[in-house]
């Protein structure tokens, strides 16, 4: 029941797809078009006619905001511990077997929540609409992997939002106190290891779908627990790249569209440290 348990939280993700050079790439593309003004002929001998406008043309956008990130993450937390709720409580254990009962939609809450992430990386201008559908979807998905463990764990829960929070803030705080500075070299090493975690996690599901499971990642041994302190480190790590983000992105006047993107990178490094925490707990609690 343990290793079928554990299974779910192995689909979990973070964000590598909103770096700086995407960010760069979307303030191209949504930077207010530019004219120029066409150069009058004339015959020659007669004097140069100054061209006619209707005069200066206002480039003026909403640009992003602090506030403006705050509101649309804490829109999306709203959403997904809605959707959370309804994950949780449509979880059930078997009355003859005592066997937990992952809801249906569960997965496919996983896989549209996922989808909608990636499609918000192509198409940041509909992130307003994609972070909503992530947190509806994959927070359902949370609920039901959260009830699982609460299931065979009593208050697991609870102790992993309470780790989670104190990450996040302990994170905030050296990097606003400039401990941890996000430099190109960090971000790099951040970003290459956050995609092999995610290449693992996906080739575990694969194998899972035939009966087998890379061993260490839900093994309550030294190597397993090892395992699951590393990434959660690396999650850790990605809040940084979160917060660096929404930095140089109110710094260099994006549009207020990307509050949406820079809210969902966060709620999604967010997911991905509290299901890594509460799998860390899990083993611990085995070992």
């Amino acid at each position: 029941m343990v290793g079928r348990r554990d299974r779910y939280p192995g689909t979990t993700m973070s964000n590598p797809f909103f770096n700086e050079k995407k960010m760069n790439e979307d303030a191209a593309g949504w930077a207010a078009p530019t004219s120029s003004a066409a150069v009058a002929t004339k015959p020659q001998g007669f004097p140069t006619a100054e061209p006619l406008t209707d005069g200066p043309v206002s480039t003026w956008r909403p640009a992003m905001t602090v506030n403006g990130v705050i509101t649309a993450a804490a829109v999306l937390f709203v959403l997904l511990l809605a959707a959370a709720s309804f994950g949780w409580m449509s979880s059930t254990v078997d009355s003859t077997t005592g066997e937990f009962q992952m809801p249906p939609f569960a997965m496919i809450g996983i896989v549209v929540g996922f989808g909608a992430v990636i499609l918000a990386y192509f198409k940041p201008n509909l992130a307003k609409l994609l972070g909503p559908v992530y947190a509806l979807c994959y927070g359902y998905a949370v609920g039901a992997i959260s009830a699982a463990y609460e299931s065979y764990q009593n208050g697991i829960v609870v102790q992993a939002i309470g780790a989670t929070i104190a990450v996040f803030l302990v994170m905030l705080i050296m990097y606003r106190t400039g401990i941890v500075k996000v430099t190109p070299g960090y971000r790099k090493v951040v970003v290459g290891a956050t995609l092999g975690i995610m290449v693992l996690y996906v080739v575990s599901f694969v194998m899972s779908l035939f009966g087998a499971e890379v061993p260490f990642i839900n093994s309550p041994s030294l190597l397993g627990i090892g395992f699951s302190v590393l990434v959660c480190a690396l999650a850790a790590a990605n809040l940084a790249l979160d917060f660096d983000l929404i930095e140089r992105g109110v710094a260099t006047k994006m549009s207020k569209d990307y509050e949406w993107v820079a809210a969902l990178g966060l709620v999604v490094t967010l997911v991905w440290l509290y299901l890594e925490i509460l799998r860390l707990l899990s083993k611990l609690n085995r070992s």
